[in-house]
């Protein structure tokens, strides 16, 4: 192996892998992997942070999901749509238990869908458009609705954003603001309470009761067969210390690695390293609506004036092979590409125009708190590329570094930005949660309702209607256009750009698959 100069001491390493219990190689038995952040908050309806959502997709289980190919397929529940579309009738499997040992019922899923539409924008909608939802029978239930709704399946299928998951009721009884306290799913994995270190260790053992769904793996999709009895998520102070453990065995999976340590890998025998995420995320600022600067919409938009997509993308990735500059806030190679409004940010931006439209709009100096994530390789550079181009435009700016768990929970707070709120945070999504104007829930303008920094927009809401009831996808494109530009101009949030992340593994794994986020079923581990 080549050794380079910027490889830690050996006992340093050795240092971090004892206080998580990994002095020794991990065994055949157990994957160990470093997730792109440790985890708090295990809620999947209270928030939208991505390691929430794969801690989710570990130990719950959902209705129906998407595999690859963007298709609806059964997961727990085969369905039926009636000929008028308004009746949607759903059957579940035989075998579907939780992890306490109860079975499965229609009462579970109608009181998870409940839960799940108060938070989510697709489930709202479809709750503006329900008449009823209720069993049918010992296994059976359905959604009844009073008109039409066609992206029903496809937002109860979305494997992110805001994925409708399956739990008992009297989990999902708890209201929908209010954390739930016990993570009983019927997933293939089992979450391990006693082992969970919040931030630091989170445990999962095999389901030796999950009985997989027919048909395969893809995505999240098919049969999600468990290959080991162990999975392990663990934290380490940053890169170069999970790399490192990576090439010594003492952990197994890497789900980010920065670009510019990704040579330190390449060529490594016993490593394998790859973009498993083809599609790419991008990467985005969301501004408070309810305060001052930002509820000022000259304000916001003289923001987004002052920012550049190429210094951003710089920053956060290095390498441009591995970002696009891109207009798009549906994605760039998404059948909605469309680039209206986004002329400053793909241009370098404007800190003249910036400057002007600022002191246009009366700006008086009050402080934009603006949140810093240090701990996670995709987010820390945002925060601080916008601050000095914020400044250079006129802006004050308080930059406040914490942990990206402190952030997730900080965000949801509508306290007032100098009593412990917020103004400006950054964040990232993968593609396919943004390429559909009905799945992205930062387009929701349902005030309170809406995802955090609760913009009020009525206009946007109209479009978001046009879109669901659009007859064709030349309607669609048309639609999805305006709201591109309502975007860019309304300043609902700012679109810096797509990227691709590469992750790590070690070479004795099998199974690691293509996915948007990572997928620990299916996936082996040889003795070797």
């Amino acid at each position: 192996m080549t050794a380079f100069s910027t490889i830690r001491p050996r006992g340093l390493v050795a240092a971090a892998a004892v206080a998580l219990g990994l002095a020794a190689p991990a065994s055949a038995e157990t994957i160990t992997a470093v997730m792109h952040s440790g985890l708090r908050v295990l809620d999947p309806v209270m928030t939208t942070a991505h390691i929430t959502r794969d801690n989710a997709f570990m130990i719950f289980d959902t209705l129906t999901a998407m595999n690859s190919d963007f298709e609806v397929t059964p997961q727990m529940a085969s369905f039926e749509v009636s000929d008028d579309g308004l009746t949607y009738t759903f059957t579940l499997r035989d075998g579907l238990k939780w992890h306490d040992g109860g079975e499965v019922t229609p009462a579970d899923c109608i009181a998870s869908i409940k839960r799940w539409m108060v938070r989510d924008g697709g489930g709202q909608m479809i709750a503006d458009r329900m008449e009823s939802l209720e069993a049918t029978g010992d296994k059976s239930f359905a959604l009844k609705l009073k008109e039409p709704f066609p992206y029903t399946l496809q937002a109860m299928s979305k494997p992110s954003g805001l994925a409708l998951f399956m739990m008992p009721e009297r989990i999902a009884s708890t209201p929908a603001d209010t954390a739930i306290t016990e993570y009983i799913g019927s997933g293939p994995f089992k979450f391990v309470p006693d082992e969970f270190q919040p931030g630091v260790k989170v445990v999962y053992e095999k389901n030796e009761d999950y009985v997989p769904a027919e048909g395969p793996q893809s995505w999240f999709s098919g049969a999600k067969d468990v290959k080991v009895d162990r999975v392990e998520w663990v934290t380490m102070p940053d890169a170069q210390t999970s790399i490192n453990a990576l090439m010594n065995g003492e952990i197994d999976y890497m789900e980010a690695v920065p670009v510019d340590l990704l040579p330190l890998l390449q060529g490594v025998d016993t490593v394998k390293t790859d973009v498993l995420a083809k599609l790419g995320s991008v990467t985005i600022g969301r501004m408070n609506f309810l305060y001052p600067p930002f509820d000022n919409p000259k304000i916001r938009k003289a923001a987004l004036m002052a920012l550049s997509q190429e210094d951003v993308l710089t920053a956060l990735i290095g390498n441009p092979e591995y970002f696009q500059v891109c207009g798009a806030i549906f994605g760039c190679g998404t059948p909605l590409e469309f680039a209206d409004g986004s002329e400053t940010l793909t241009s370098g931006g404007d800190i003249e125009g910036a400057k002007a439209l600022l002191e246009e709009a009366g700006y008086d100096g009050t402080p934009v708190v603006l949140m810093q994530p240090t701990d996670v390789v995709t987010l820390a550079a945002q925060p601080v590329v916008a601050a000095q181009a914020l400044r250079a435009a006129g802006f004050v700016v308080d930059m406040q570094p914490m942990d990206w768990q402190t952030l997730v929970t900080r965000r949801a707070s509508q306290a007032k930005p100098s009593e412990g709120g917020w103004n400006l945070f950054f964040t990232n999504w993968i593609v396919p949660e943004v390429s559909n104007p009905l799945a992205n829930i930062m387009l929701n303008g349902r005030g309170d309702s809406a995802w955090f920094g609760w913009p009020n927009d009525p206009e946007i809401e109209g479009l978001l209607g046009e879109y669901a009831s659009a007859a064709d996808l030349d309607t669609q494109k048309s639609v999805a256009e305006k709201i591109q530009a309502h975007v860019m101009e309304n300043v609902n949030y700012i679109h810096l750009g797509q990227y691709n992340s590469p992750s790590a593994w070690n070479a004795a794994l099998t199974g690691v698959a293509d996915a948007p986020f990572p997928v620990f079923w299916g996936v082996g581990k040889s003795a070797d």
